[in-house]
């Protein structure tokens, strides 16, 4: 994803300005929220409230819900783990064990309890709301990443070629090939500075 505006006044006091989808996938998108690790390590979770909204917005969430600062530092280490655990993939190394320790943490999480009714004739085994919708939430995350890393899925995570971009993304293409997080943006750039050097003036 192109750069942040230089003159974007920091910190952010909302990132959701700033968020970005084109990771092809949930836990991917999450990792996105850190921007410019590069340069400046934008932060795009700023409050708790866009820690919400971007659960919303990523369909994970279905409406408003309470979203506590613990629950938030709990939100960026697991964001942090999931990109240690790309990184890990990309390099050809198993993931740290405290990043795996951390998603490993979500896991648990991640399926809804069910619950054995019978309100006519017959028995009936339902899917119960998760007592905490955030937790439940951060746990589908996880529990992509988990797919992620840990099936050869792993061996289509990318970040972006592009020099001033720290966009991770999944590469879905059949040739698996794909250098940059979107061909309309950095593609296009790095297009374009190609064909300025090979025709100067």
């Amino acid at each position: 994803m192109a750069d942040l505006p230089d003159d974007l006044e920091l910190p952010l006091s909302s990132g959701a300005e700033w968020w970005y989808w084109l990771g092809g996938r949930p836990a991917i998108d999450f990792v996105n929220t850190h921007r410019e690790r590069w340069r400046r390590n934008v932060e795009t979770l700023v409050a708790p409230g866009d820690l919400c909204l971007w659960l919303q917005e990523a369909q994970l969430l279905g409406g408003l819900a309470e979203v506590t600062d613990a629950r938030l530092r709990g939100a960026r280490r697991l964001r942090a783990a999931i990109d240690a655990g790309i990184h890990a993939a990309i390099n050809q190394t198993a993931p740290p064990t405290e990043a795996m320790n951390e998603i490993n943490r979500w896991l648990r999480h991640a399926t809804p309890p069910r619950r054995l009714t019978a309100p006519e004739r017959y028995a009936v085994l339902t899917t119960t709301r998760p007592a905490d919708p955030v937790q439940h939430a951060l746990a589908q995350i996880a529990l992509d990443a988990a797919v992620l890393l840990g099936t050869d899925q792993r061996d289509r995570l990318r970040i972006c070629a592009s020099d001033t971009c720290s966009a991770r993304f999944f590469d879905a293409s059949r040739a698996a090939s794909r250098r940059w997080c979107s061909m309309t943006g950095c593609g296009n750039t790095a297009k374009a500075r190609r064909h300025r050097a090979r025709n100067p003036g």
